[in-house]
C-alpha cells in the first residue's frame, strides 16, 4: 500500500524523467556540504512521455540504461517522481500518541473518506508534518495518494535499467528541497519570502509558488521550449533533431533572433506573468519576493531579464550547484549550463540525506 514519497534508505540516485530528457544526479555530503558525484542527461525518443506520463516504458527504460552508463554511477537505487497533477494531497489531523504502524492501520481504514479512487488502485503515503495549530493533542499528517500505475510504470522502466526505485518521491516536494540551496543566493533572506519558481520544460511549464519555504500554490500548463524547436524546425527546414540542436548550439540565419527568439522570448514572459496573475487570483497574494526560472527552457539568453521587467520582481536563474564541490567524473561547465533543469533531479537525490 506505502509506495509513494518512500522511506529513504542509503544513497539514491535523482532520476527526473520528463517529458524531453532523462537527468541524472547522484549526491554525497560531508557535513553541510554536498557535492555532485555524478550527473548526466540524455534526451527521450519523441513522446515516449507525453505530458509527464510514460508512454513507451521499453524505450524510456534504454534511455535510463544509457544514461546510468554515461554518468559511471555505482548507485543502483533511485529516487523518481510523479506530476503533481497525478498526485492528490491532503492535510489530515490524528492524535499525537500513534506510532508509525498505528497511523498507518488507521490511515488505511479511513483512507477511502479522503481519495476518490478506488484503493486498490492507488499507491498511498504519509508524513507527519508536527502538531497541530488548532488541537495541541493532534498532529497534522500530510497524506498523498496517487494512481498505482503511475507508480508501477516509473517502476518497470526503472527495472529495464537494472536499477531499484527506493523513493517515488512527487515533483513539487523535489523542487521545494531543491529550493533550499537557491534561497541563500537570495539578497532578502527570512522567513517570510514569498517566491516563485518558474519550471519552463520542453512542453510544460510549472509554477510553484513557496511561502516560508514551503509549496503554498503550484499549476501546470502546457507551453514549454518545443514550441521554439519546432519554430525553427517549420522555418529553416530542419528535422526535429537538427532544430534541437541548433538551438542548443547556434549556427541559425541571422534572422533567428529577431524573427523566431524575440517572438519566443515574449511568449515565455507572458505564460510566466499569466501564471502568476492566475496565483493572485486564487490566493490572498497579490506580489512574490523573487522569480527562480528553472527548467531548460530557462537558460535562453535574456529571458530573466524581461521576466524581472514584466513582473517587477528580481529574477534569477536556478543554479542548485552554486556552493557544491564537484567530482572527477564530472564536467563542471556542462554541469553549470544544465544547472537549471536539474532541480528536481537534484531534490530527489537530496533523498539520500533525509
Amino acid at each position: 500500500m506505502f509506495g509513494l514519497l518512500g522511506k529513504k534508505s542509503s544513497a539514491v540516485l535523482g532520476l527526473d524523467i520528463s517529458s524531453s530528457s532523462v537527468k541524472l544526479l547522484e549526491l554525497s555530503k560531508q557535513g553541510d556540504r554536498y557535492k555532485v558525484e555524478s550527473y548526466a542527461v540524455e534526451p527521450l525518443p519523441a513522446n515516449a512521455v507525453v505530458e509527464k506520463n510514460i508512454t513507451d516504458v521499453e524505450a524510456v527504460g534504454e534511455v535510463l540504461k544509457r544514461v546510468v552508463s554515461k554518468s559511471r554511477t555505482g548507485l543502483k537505487n533511485a529516487a523518481v517522481a510523479v506530476s503533481g497533477s497525478a498526485v492528490i494531497t491532503k492535510v489530515i489531523q490524528m492524535e499525537g500518541g500513534l506510532n508509525e504502524f498505528e497511523m498507518e492501520d488507521q490511515i488505511a481504514l479511513e483512507a477511502d473518506q479522503y481519495i476518490p479512487y478506488p484503493l486498490d488502485e492507488v499507491s498511498i503515503d504519509f508524513e507527519v508534518q508536527g502538531p497541530s495549530e488548532t488541537n495541541p493533542d493532534q498532529v497534522d499528517v500530510l497524506l498523498a495518494a496517487c494512481r498505482k500505475e503511475n507508480v508501477d510504470v516509473r517502476e518497470d522502466a526503472l527495472e529495464i535499467a537494472g536499477l531499484k526505485a527506493r523513493v517515488v518521491d512527487v515533483e513539487a516536494y523535489a523542487l521545494e528541497r531543491a529550493y533550499t540551496l537557491i534561497e541563500p543566493q537570495l539578497d532578502a533572506q527570512g522567513e517570510d519570502l514569498v517566491v516563485a519558481v518558474v519550471d519552463l520544460g520542453a512542453t510544460m511549464t510549472t509554477l510553484s509558488v513557496l511561502a516560508e519555504g514551503k509549496t503554498v500554490y503550484t499549476r501546470e500548463q502546457i507551453f514549454g521550449g518545443k514550441q521554439l524547436t519546432e519554430e525553427i524546425q517549420r522555418r529553416y527546414g530542419l528535422s526535429l533533431e537538427e532544430a534541437g540542436l541548433a538551438k542548443k548550439q547556434g549556427g541559425l540565419p541571422d534572422d533567428y533572433e529577431a524573427e523566431v527568439l524575440m517572438p519566443f522570448r515574449e511568449a515565455v514572459v507572458q505564460q510566466v506573468a499569466r501564471a502568476l496573475q492566475f496565483f493572485f487570483g486564487a490566493s490572498q497574494y497579490n506580489a512574490v519576493d523573487y522569480v527562480v526560472l528553472a527548467g531548460g527552457t530557462a537558460s535562453i539568453q535574456g529571458l530573466t531579464d524581461m521576466v524581472e521587467e514584466k513582473t517587477g520582481a528580481p529574477t534569477l536563474l536556478a543554479n542548485p550547484f552554486a556552493d557544491m564541490s564537484v567530482g572527477t567524473r564530472v564536467n563542471a561547465s556542462a554541469l553549470g549550463n544544465d544547472a537549471p533543469s536539474l532541480m528536481i533531479a537534484c531534490g530527489l537525490a537530496m533523498r539520500s540525506f533525509d
